[in-house]
């Protein structure tokens, strides 16, 4: 008796697990899948294989198997593959601030923006490295008198429940007020830049959460002189996608874009009057580091240093991109010593 779809489909998966050559002459049907079975065959993590097999079963019982149905689900393990599997806490993207003035940068982000983490220590550099929590996102911070590294500000969208009492808070911690809060686009907004030089843009939605949506409470927000240039290098060197993209002419530069890279969204507009490029310095999860790297660099980006593990248990490797922003691209390996 031909054996039903669903036990072929365990058959293929299985064969193709295991580098066999068992699934090769099955039904037309199964063949799609087999070919994204394929694609996660080196992948290490068991949790992918059980996904495959749950949405490949899933497939095979309805009553049609269409040719979009697999183009579906490979977008959904694409969506899997630049997931990361990433320290507790933290997202794809983590900006990493580096300036000289670290402490006071660390007791200015705990008086105006409730942060809470700590200080680990001293890098290689000679300067200090800090992680802090606001809201929903780590922020590190590193540098310090003694450290010997360019410092590397940046524009952050900060969203919080309140940005009227973060803005006076903000000016009484020491920053200088950008903008006084107005309502703008749909939400409530205000800027300070602190005494290192980050601009922080604080936000409320008008209407439902007071976080836009896909973003989280921290989240970058880039001025490149060649903002689609970027876009279009994000895309093969880390997985990017489009999330909204706006220009005031078809052929003109971008004016405001919102960019996915795993679970997080990096904002970008291009460079024009007082908003100029600032060199960035970000953290990125993925889930795997030497592919990545290698990705990276074969899209444009300037290798700083190969991927290596290190002692508080992550796989690190660093690039520069073409605009100038710094990427430490990290596969997180287990607790580690540090």
């Amino acid at each position: 008796m031909p054996e039903s779809l669903v036990e072929q489909l365990n058959q293929a998966v299985a064969a193709v697990l295991a580098n066999s050559e068992a699934a090769r002459g099955l039904s037309a049907e199964v063949e799609p899948f087999v070919r994204i079975a394929a694609e996660l065959r080196d992948l290490p993590r068991h949790d992918f294989r059980t996904r495959l097999r749950e949405d490949l079963e899933r497939i095979a019982n309805m009553p049609t198997i269409k040719a979009s149905a697999a183009g579906d689900l490979r977008s959904e393990i694409s969506d899997l593959r630049s997931s990361k599997p990433a320290r507790e806490g933290f997202h794809t993207i983590t900006p990493y601030l580096a300036v000289k003035g670290a402490p006071q940068l660390i007791e200015f982000v705990k008086e105006a923006f409730g942060a809470e983490g700590q200080i680990y220590g001293m890098g290689s550099e000679g300067g200090m490295h800090a992680e802090y929590k606001i809201g929903d996102s780590m922020v590190m911070i590193g540098g310090g008198e003694t450290w010997r590294g360019t410092p590397m500000t940046t524009a952050l969208h900060l969203y919080v429940d309140d940005v009227d009492a973060v803005y006076q808070r903000a000016l009484d911690a020491g920053a200088n007020s950008m903008m006084g809060p107005i309502e703008d686009h749909g939400e409530r907004v205000a800027g300070v830049k602190d005494l290192s030089g980050n601009e922080w843009y604080i936000a409320k939605r008008l209407s439902g959460t007071h976080t836009d949506e896909g973003l989280h409470s921290v989240n970058v927000y880039l001025h490149p002189l060649g903002a689609a240039q970027m876009i279009e290098f994000l895309k093969p060197a880390f997985g990017a996608a489009e999330v909204a993209v706006y220009r005031l002419q078809a052929d003109g530069p971008v004016v405001h874009a919102k960019i996915k890279i795993g679970d997080s969204v990096l904002e970008m507009g291009e460079a024009h009057g007082p908003y100029q490029p600032m060199p960035t310095m970000f953290f990125l999860y993925v889930d795997d580091v030497d592919a990545w790297y290698q990705r990276a660099v074969a899209s444009g980006a300037t290798s700083m240093s190969e991927p290596a593990d290190q002692p508080y248990g992550d796989r690190v490797a660093a690039v520069t991109d073409p605009f100038g922003n710094t990427w430490y691209i990290a596969t997180h390996l287990g607790a580690g010593s540090g």
